[in-house]
């Protein structure tokens, strides 16, 4: 299996400051060992950056777009505009199994939108998806965070992601 990591919107308006999701500093440094160990076994790796519309806080341009966990030389950003990374670009499925990337590792925030719809839209395109528990997070609303990250966990379970525990992903 060709691995590969897709960060996802691991960007400042959701880590950094008043509006960053709870625990923001404990969540980078997961995402910043995944990123460290994709890195150690060579794996292609793709960083997803959100465009917010004119006046939302991951606006481009602004500091709250910016990516929290900078792009090594060959690392591609990806810029999207749907919660699903492929609908935004849809060349990229091309571009990652030419790769060869068969197997995706996807990560970041947020839990029930973008990280979820782009598991679903990597399983749609004839990718192996991996969740690592952990390694997705979101918000509190009327419901708290940890109950939204649960929950679609078990949904991606369910459709058919492999979602495993952090230590287990190898990349190998």
């Amino acid at each position: 299996m060709g691995y590969g990591l897709m960060l996802v919107d691991v960007q400042r308006n959701m880590l950094e400051g008043e509006t960053a999701i709870a625990r923001a500093d404990e969540f980078r440094q997961v995402l910043a060992g995944l990123l460290e160990a994709a890195r150690d076994a060579g794996v292609p790796i793709v960083h997803v950056q959100n465009d917010g519309a004119p006046g939302d806080p991951d606006e481009p341009g602004t500091r709250g777009w910016e990516s929290v966990l900078a792009p090594a030389p060959g690392e591609p950003v990806v810029r999207k505009d749907d919660p699903d990374t492929f609908l935004s670009n849809p060349a990229l499925a091309d571009v990652l199994h030419a790769m060869g990337v068969d197997t995706l590792v996807v990560a970041g925030l947020q839990s029930e939108v973008c990280v979820q719809a782009t598991a679903l839209g990597a399983l749609e395109r004839g990718f192996a998806v991996v969740v690592p528990s952990g390694a997705h997070a979101t918000f509190d609303g009327d419901v708290p965070a940890d109950e939204i990250v649960a929950r679609v966990t078990l949904e991606l379970d369910a459709a058919g992601v492999e979602v495993v525990e952090l230590d287990e992903v190898t990349f190998r």
